[in-house]
């Protein structure tokens, strides 16, 4: 996969979590731990601005996604998706390449997959169960498309306080932050870390 390109399991992989298409049910278990459950507090509030009827006319678009990132940014550690994404290269960065690398880490996803997402629709969505291993979790959810297909995606979180934050996601196999470690990773060595920071500002500067 390409660093620009754009798949279908590309464009499932930061839906899924960004916006979890809540326009349809939900289903949870009657049992669940803290990771679902704070999981499904962040749905929760983007359900109520997708829904918010002073936010569905087009000038409000802009309005609508900043508000949804918003909810979003609090259940999602962003650092630590990049971290794993640069993989060995990020220990040889300084405080400010990291943080620098992180924004435009942030901004990459954004701008590549938010024209995406209000173009899909699912019936509903059932978590499934999670798997809880110390300070990380594993949180199992079934996506049922209007095309009646189902889509397996599995959230990876890790608790920092008594919050859970999610640093990975997988989708019918296929995980996000993977699938950018070696893109990264080619870049570098075939040329520079320098040279994919330019082009991820390159890409952040292009409407």
């Amino acid at each position: 996969m390409r660093l620009w390109g754009i798949t279908m399991i590309q464009i499932f992989l930061l839906q899924l979590f960004l916006f979890l298409s809540l326009l349809f049910g939900i289903i949870t278990p009657a049992f669940a731990g803290e990771p679902q459950d704070q999981l499904r507090q962040t749905t929760d509030k983007v359900l109520t601005i997708l829904s918010d009827p002073a936010l569905k006319p087009k000038e409000k678009v802009k309005e609508r996604r900043e508000l949804i990132l918003k909810a979003v940014d609090e259940r999602f550690d962003w650092e630590e998706m990049a971290r794993r994404s640069l993989a060995r290269h990020w220990a040889q960065r300084t405080p400010e390449e990291k943080q620098e690398f992180t924004h435009l880490f942030k901004e990459l996803l954004e701008r590549v997959y938010m024209d995406k997402v209000e173009g899909y629709s699912w019936n509903k969505i059932s978590y499934e169960g999670e798997h809880i291993d110390g300070d990380y979790a594993a949180v199992k959810v079934k996506v049922f498309t209007a095309k009646d297909q189902t889509i397996q995606v599995e959230y990876r979180t890790r608790k920092k306080g008594n919050q859970w934050f999610v640093y990975d996601f997988i989708v019918e196999g296929v995980g996000l932050v993977n699938n950018y470690r070696t893109q990264f990773n080619e870049i570098i060595l075939k040329s520079s870390y320098q040279e994919l920071v330019k082009r991820l500002k390159t890409k952040s500067t292009q409407n």
